[in-house]
């Protein structure tokens, strides 16, 4: 039963989202504690022990999240949550019962959390981390698309496009050449289907490239707004998603 969390986040719009999240899907769970940094998380655990689940980011203010277990021993569930996904396997050393990329969606926790109820605490024993190397699945990103062109179609490649952006209900592909082509498919599926260490979902609108990124400008209420090499978009990102996207570019 899942009645003691602690949260391990240094954000403090996503430690926010976590606990109205898990308000929603555990009412009757406590929030122990919100700790934003590796020094003040082994602080806590050094004296008040294991909660029932640890939910915990990976790059934290002071380090990552990881040395936390060089300094004291957690021996509960854990589910770590971050904006990348090159932490996945070595995440699973440590009592990992799953890993979510930002911004963490309700039903993606919700599962989380069930496999928690279902498995319990896990070791490090080999059974344990096969279960839990059953929940990776092999990512192969999309490459390329395959468009309709003149009496035939063209291949684009990933790496030619600037960003892509929803007009008039179609999706389209603004490319390094200043061209456009149409993609028949959604930016919510295309965001599952590329790969997040190269591009990023802006807003609703726009998901943008890495390398066509030019500057960033603070825009109102903390907001920031992207100005790309070769595309006059106006494209802006909400200041829950800001940090996010300054971590993205500066990894």
């Amino acid at each position: 039963m899942i009645e003691r969390i602690v949260i391990v986040e240094d954000e403090k719009p996503n430690a926010d989202r976590l606990k109205r999240l898990i308000g929603e899907l555990y009412p009757r769970a406590e929030i122990k504690a919100v700790l934003d940094s590796v020094s003040d998380a082994v602080v806590w655990f050094r004296e008040f022990g294991d909660p029932d689940l640890v939910l915990m980011d990976i790059r934290l203010s002071d380090g990552i999240s990881f040395d936390i277990f060089e300094k004291v021993a957690i021996d509960c569930p854990i589910v770590f949550t971050t904006a990348y996904d090159e932490y996945a396997v070595q995440a699973f050393k440590y009592n990992s019962v799953d890993y979510i990329l930002k911004p963490v969606e309700k039903e993606e926790l919700r599962i989380a959390l069930d496999k928690v109820q279902e498995y319990g605490m896990l070791s490090n024993s080999q059974e344990s981390l096969e279960k839990l190397l059953a929940y990776v699945k092999p990512k192969n990103y999309r490459s390329r698309f395959l468009v309709p062109f003149r009496d035939g179609f063209q291949t684009i490649l990933t790496g030619e496009i600037c960003c892509i952006y929803t007009d008039m209900k179609l999706t389209k592909a603004r490319l390094q050449n200043g061209k456009d082509v149409v993609l028949n498919i959604s930016l919510d599926d295309l965001e599952k289907q590329l790969d997040p260490s190269i591009f990023f979902r802006a807003n609703r609108q726009f998901i943008i490239h890495v390398d066509a990124v030019s500057q960033l400008v603070h825009y109102f209420n903390r907001k920031l707004k992207v100005v790309l090499h070769k595309a006059d978009f106006e494209i802006i990102v909400s200041r829950e998603k800001s940090n996010l996207l300054k971590d993205w570019l500066d990894s």
